[in-house]
């Protein structure tokens, strides 16, 4: 049988850390929890995923999987049946131009293959199959956002993504649905665009992103989308320093009909618009804020299917994310400590940006009450890639530096911290 590897399943597993055996160990204690039982799972189990042999788990098996990986089994490239199976793309930023000169590529054969010459049959048919692999596209590229967060190389394949999206709208017929999803799917690869932008700290292009994510967004009529930019809009804001700007981006993300539909979008509309009340000073209003998020995220059906992008709304690690942001910025640091604590903590393993941000976050906040060789110790778990490859990080970890330096000033201690980042030229 002709069989294709699951190069993403692999690749998931290397970065990660798991063989297969104890990739299969993990999974067994998830099902045990899930069904009262222990799995029968082993080493060969997991290797006949990755040779191809089993292209879609039963059920249960899928359910093990996300609660192990934090990840749809679409998104660790896993093909339901009765549909194609397309060339897996790993998440690799190794080389990011060469990627988009590769994508851009086979954006152009797709779209040449998918054109009628003149005098020919009719036009393809475009349909659900196509969309439903642009999301498992859309869902690797998040899993690379929460491994790399805010490299180029993401924020182009994003945009070459929504170009091929588009262009499937011009080369063949479709039902209303299918071009609603298109627009959709456009829409997701442009605000992840966006995103990397905003999380690279590249604010032209974000807004430049934004623009169109917008305009796609509202072709669509997807609800879940709009959210989304807009949410991402009044981030962006919110870094730039423009807390009204911030404040009536967050408004339109929560006067959308699914914050009343789906309490976990309220929850994350609320903790978004907290972060950015912290920026503007209002205490009361980010503690009352945060109580909505807190209410909201009791209310929320935790089981419900929703869009990859939610998975840490869904476990509480973004209200708790976003609730120290709101202290840090209003000096409140005791709170703010016991929130980078407990984001540490519900945070997923493939969270790796949100870890090293939220991990910097706590050794300022440890530093301002006092602790000063603690909140060493707590920077010195940033890994070395994060602090040098990520802007966010690295400007977090500068201003602790200074900091430190200011409250420790002549001890061995800023020594030590000062030895600890002059080895990330040399590890990073």
């Amino acid at each position: 049988m002709d069989t294709k590897r699951n190069t993403v399943l692999e690749v998931w597993m290397a970065e990660h850390g798991y063989s297969s055996n104890s990739l299969a160990n993990a999974l067994n204690k998830a099902l045990e929890q899930l069904t009262g039982r222990t799995g029968g799972f082993d080493g060969s189990s997991v290797r006949s995923w990755k040779a191809g042999r089993v292209t879609w788990p039963k059920s249960a098996t899928r359910k093990a999987l996300e609660n192990v990986t934090g990840l749809p089994a679409v998104a660790l490239g896993f093909v339901p049946r009765g549909q194609p199976r397309s060339a897996p793309v790993p998440p690799h930023l190794e080389d990011p131009d060469m990627k988009r000169r590769t994508l851009v590529g086979g954006i152009a054969a797709t779209a040449a293959a998918a054109a009628v010459a003149p005098g020919t049959a009719s036009p393809r048919r475009i349909g659900m199959s196509d969309v439903d692999r642009l999301q498992k596209r859309f869902a690797e590229i998040v899993v690379t956002d929460h491994r790399y967060g805010g490299q180029p190389g993401i924020e182009q394949r994003a945009a070459a993504f929504a170009d091929e999206a588009l262009s499937l709208q011009n080369v063949g017929s479709a039902t209303e649905r299918v071009r609603s999803s298109l627009y959709a799917a456009a829409a997701a690869f442009r605000s992840s665009a966006m995103w990397a932008a905003i999380d690279g700290r590249r604010y032209d292009a974000a807004k430049t992103h934004m623009r169109e994510a917008q305009a796609l967004a509202e072709m669509s009529g997807n609800q879940a989308i709009k959210f989304r930019v807009w949410s991402h809009a009044g981030t962006m804001y919110r870094h730039l320093g423009r807390p009204a700007d911030a404040l009536a981006a967050n408004d339109v993300a929560r006067d959308l009909h699914i914050t009343r539909r789906d309490p976990l979008f309220a929850c994350l509309g609320h903790a978004r618009q907290a972060a950015t009340l912290g920026l503007a000073g209002d205490t009361a209003a980010v503690q009352r804020t945060l109580g909505c998020a807190e209410d909201a995220l009791d209310r929320a059906d935790r089981d419900l299917a929703r869009p990859v992008w939610m998975t840490a709304a869904s476990d509480g690690a973004e209200l708790e994310t976003l609730a120290l942001s709101a202290h840090l910025r209003l000096g409140n640091f005791a709170q703010a400590e016991t929130h980078a604590h407990r984001s540490l903590t519900l945070l997923r393993p493939q969270m790796q940006r949100d870890r090293a941000i939220n991990t910097a976050r706590l050794a300022h906040a440890q530093l301002a009450q006092g602790a000063v060789d603690a909140a060493v110790a707590t920077a010195m778990r940033v890994p070395a890639d994060a602090a040098t490859q990520h802007a966010r990080v690295t400007r977090s970890l500068q201003g602790f530096g200074a900091a430190l330096r200011v409250a420790a000033h002549g001890s061995t201690i800023v020594e030590t911290w000062t030895e600890h980042i002059a080895t990330w030229r040399t590890t990073a």
